[in-house]
């Protein structure tokens, strides 16, 4: 499943570029909801799924009865924690469309703003799920509940666990304490990096300048991109390659598109537009090694700045 030579034969997915993220996220939380409750749900299905809001509130029921649980096991570390203590009401069976189904989502969002302090940037709204006006925020703000419920003992989306092995490794070059993990985590994939290399090669492959738009490999999964000292982390994430930087996600071509001279669709004096996947800064876990690094290149005369 991971890196097989199959998948670095392959180009990468080809959707706008602009839509490569979201589609990356909605697949790897569909797999993670199917997991955790045995649902029959994909990435094309993802909205349909849970736009009764039946599998959100069942789930906010979950995430608040798994804080309990970590505050009985744990008090000391729970009490330096913003812990769930209600759960929500929920009609399991309410149809799509119904005021019930919209009431569902709604006790959602208030559950996700009062017990988890979800900030609003991260937050959507009913309409974003029923009438798909935003999926992005929507998809942004199951990630985060996930980021803020696997500190006490959740389950995590892929994505949200390469995080923490991404702080780990940081931690360690920086001779840092590790973070405190008073419960055992579920045992995490194996990262098979073997293939990186080749993808990260056959997304550069699209680069016309000149000279080539350096993208230098220095550690395992780790990139010095342009000519500044930026440093990426790159992961597989299924048939993606997806890029960490500052306090986000990005996936590599959509990255490319607005760092590579050569790519940015703004030239001369306009910047390359911030992609808000990268740094949603409300969505960095607090303490977060990675911080809050800018994400912008400027193209004046072919080159970043």
């Amino acid at each position: 499943m991971w890196g097989t030579m199959g998948t670095a034969a392959r180009s990468i997915r080809p959707y706008q570029s602009s839509e490569q993220y979201l589609y990356a996220v909605k697949e790897d939380l569909a797999e993670w909801l199917k997991e955790l409750y045995d649902l029959d749900i994909e990435v094309g299905t993802f909205m349909e799924v849970l736009e009764t809001g039946a599998v959100l509130c069942s789930h906010a029921n979950n995430v608040t009865h798994v804080a309990g649980e970590f505050a009985r096991a744990c008090p000391g570390v729970a009490r330096h924690l913003r812990l769930p203590t209600a759960g929500v009401t929920c009609n399991l069976t309410a149809q799509p469309g119904t005021f019930q189904a919209r009431d569902n989502i709604s006790n959602f969002i208030q559950w996700c703003r009062k017990e988890m302090d979800i900030k609003d940037v991260l937050m959507f709204e009913t309409e974003d799920l029923v009438l798909r006006k935003n999926e992005k925020n929507f998809v942004l703000c199951l990630l985060e509940l996930a980021r803020r419920a696997a500190r006490f003992g959740m389950r995590a989306p892929t994505l949200v666990q390469m995080e923490e092995e991404i702080e780990e490794e940081l931690r360690q070059e920086l001779d840092l304490p590790p973070a405190d993990t008073p419960l055992a985590r579920p045992p995490r994939k194996p990262r098979d990096l073997h293939n990186l290399d080749q993808m990260v090669q056959r997304g550069m492959d699209r680069c016309t300048c000149p000279i080539q738009f350096p993208m230098i490999k220095i550690s395992e999964g780790k990139y010095r991109v342009g000519d500044s000292d930026t440093l990426i982390f790159v992961r597989i994430l299924r048939e993606h390659v997806m890029v960490r930087v500052g306090g986000g996600w990005d996936t590599l071509e959509h990255y490319l598109d607005k760092h590579d001279p050569c790519r940015c669709t703004s030239l001369c004096e306009s910047p390359c537009p911030q992609t808000p996947w990268l740094c949603p800064w409300a969505g960095v876990r607090g303490g977060s090694i990675m911080g809050f690094a800018a994400s912008g290149a400027i193209c004046r005369s072919g080159r970043p700045r």
